[in-house]
């Protein structure tokens, strides 16, 4: 043994249990010649379950017959609280009976000294189990470091995917929007507008952030819409119209039915951030509060960003206007509780197009 690993054994925690004085001085006396430097005893049984919740011993000596509360007894209130710790139990006795030794090993003792006893014998016994109290700390103590080390890598795993997961989002919100005529900074500046109207009506910070991330696949569905219709200059005839109307359903069939709150998120605005309150809406004509409270911000957000946009068949709106037409679609087209929470919304919104312009706009101010 290395002097490390005897002085571990010396600094071992111990504990006397014996109703007899005299016993525990002889034990004490014999430890602390030995060099153990931690000894703790009592003559009382029911001071053993206190004094192990303080002391955390490694190691107990503990008769058998004592009054108030006998040895078996003692490791069964010990265990019952500790079953996960392995705290190893030598038993004193001067009975050695067949049902006391069954009784014993079934509380948890791990070995057996017979008094009187011999001093070379119960240090050799304490020794060992010493040993092996120190080899399960020893164990335990890689258990939990391998565990930490498992839980890190796990987390930063569950952040890689994550980002990755956020960059597919992004990519994929961008190729709805470059389908047609409109760009992606439309993407993010009505991204988040959801973000800041999905805050300022009381969502915590990560249900908003989904709600920025979902709302870019808005209308990931135009990838399944024919260019001849998409990107058609003049008006839709009622035929046209329909099949445009398809690319609610079919953005939510390219989600899928993901498990994750981030997808889950993302096919519900794509389904349904065309409906309207009043009914009027597509695909299936919910209204009011029927409609996701989710789809209902992406609704006004979209709509608002895409009438102050030029696009190559229309010049974007003056801000005045388009104010005065989300007022006048509340209770028609917007849900009439989100549309004021908007509007007070508009000089934090409006400075979005000076954070990310359109490319247009950036040529136009060079």
């Amino acid at each position: 043994m290395t002097s490390m690993q005897e002085m571990e054994v010396k600094q071992s925690k111990i504990l006397i249990v014996d109703d007899e004085p005299a016993n525990v001085a002889l034990l004490h006396q014999m430890l602390d010649q030995e060099g153990y430097t931690y000894i703790q005893s009592t003559t009382d049984p029911r001071e053993v379950e206190s004094l192990q919740l303080q002391h955390h011993f490694d190691l107990i000596l503990l008769d058998i017959r004592m009054p108030h509360m006998s040895g078996i007894e003692v490791m069964q209130k010990l265990f019952a609280f500790s079953k996960r710790e392995y705290l190893p139990v030598l038993v004193l006795t001067a009975q050695l009976d067949e049902e006391t030794r069954k009784q014993a090993l079934q509380a948890g003792a791990c070995d057996f000294i017979t008094k009187p006893f011999a001093i070379w014998e119960v240090l050799l016994r304490i020794r060992n189990a010493l040993h092996a109290r120190i080899y399960y700390k020893h164990q335990r103590l890689r258990g939990d470091e391998m565990e930490q080390l498992l839980w890190n890598m796990v987390q930063t795993h569950t952040q890689e995917l994550h980002h990755t997961q956020i960059q597919l989002v992004e990519c994929l919100g961008r190729a709805g929007e470059y389908r047609d005529t409109e760009t992606g900074a439309h993407v993010t500046r009505m991204s988040r507008a959801c973000q800041m109207l999905a805050k300022a009506i009381g969502w915590n910070d990560a249900r908003a952030e989904l709600l920025l991330y979902a709302s870019q696949m808005h209308d990931l569905g135009k990838i399944g819409i024919p260019d001849h219709i998409l990107n058609k200059p003049g008006k839709l005839d009622e035929k046209e119209r329909r099949i445009i109307n398809t690319h609610t359903t079919i953005g939510a069939e390219i989600i899928g039915n993901s498990k994750g709150e981030l997808m889950q998120m993302a096919r519900i605005v794509a389904l349904h951030h065309h409906e309207k309150w009043d009914g009027c809406g597509y695909p299936y004509g919910l209204s009011g509060e029927n409609i996701p409270i989710e789809a209902r911000i992406v609704a006004l957000c979209d709509v608002f960003d895409a009438l102050t946009s030029s696009r190559p068949y229309k010049p974007g709106w003056p801000l005045e206007k388009a104010v005065d037409f989300i007022r006048d679609q509340s209770g028609k087209h917007f849900d009439p509780t989100l549309a004021p929470v908007f509007l007070a919304l508009i000089p934090e919104i409006q400075a979005l197009r000076d954070a990310f312009p359109d490319t247009d706009d950036q040529e136009t101010s060079e």
